[in-house]
């Protein structure tokens, strides 16, 4: 079956989580299948392999999951970005907006070296904020950022025009399935 279809079929959507009106796509059933995850893990690395890259960044939670098995499946390291206050030692720091305020976003200031070639993976792409965050962090530090991968695109909230604004290379955001609203 084709990884697409394939993940739409083992996708669970939990209707009004974490709150009315929001359709929450739940990567967990992914997760369980583990040559469905193999195939999504791969697909990620082989998408990022022409032109390469050094390190691979995950963003806090779910894309921790995703990102770390990228980096092992690569022979890559992996850096963390995460919520404000939770990374111990030096660490660089990026605010982002959300739907009522204000987030940060942190990375240690040594997560790679200076001109290597990095990857940002995250579970999902909605609004784009964190992503755009994670990017621009990623650039502040002096990495190239080759690109950024997602498992799913939920591509009526438009993130990925977000992305474009940071920077990012339209054809270097690559997500596995992508979700019209109320899909």
């Amino acid at each position: 079956m084709e990884l697409k279809a394939a993940l739409r079929e083992r996708m669970r959507s939990i209707p009004d989580f974490p709150k009315p009106g929001i359709l929450f796509k739940d990567i967990t059933p992914v997760l369980q299948d583990p040559p469905l995850l193999a195939r999504c893990i791969g697909d990620i690395t082989r998408a990022f392999a022409d032109p390469g890259f050094d390190a691979v960044g995950g963003i806090e939670a779910r894309g921790f999951i995703l990102g770390a098995l990228v980096a092992h499946s690569a022979g890559k390291p992996f850096f963390p970005l995460r919520k404000a206050g939770k990374l111990p030692g030096k660490c660089l720091r990026e605010s982002y907006s959300l739907e009522y305020g204000v987030a940060e976003l942190e990375m240690h200031h040594d997560a790679f070296l200076p001109g290597q070639r990095v990857i940002i993976v995250d579970d999902l792409l909605a609004t784009g904020g964190t992503a755009q965050a994670a990017a621009r962090l990623v650039q502040r530090s002096e990495g190239v950022l080759v690109g950024m991968a997602f498992l799913i695109e939920l591509a009526f909230l438009d993130g990925r025009a977000k992305l474009v604004d940071a920077g990012v290379d339209e054809n270097r955001i690559h997500s596995l399935v992508a979700y019209a609203a109320g899909e």
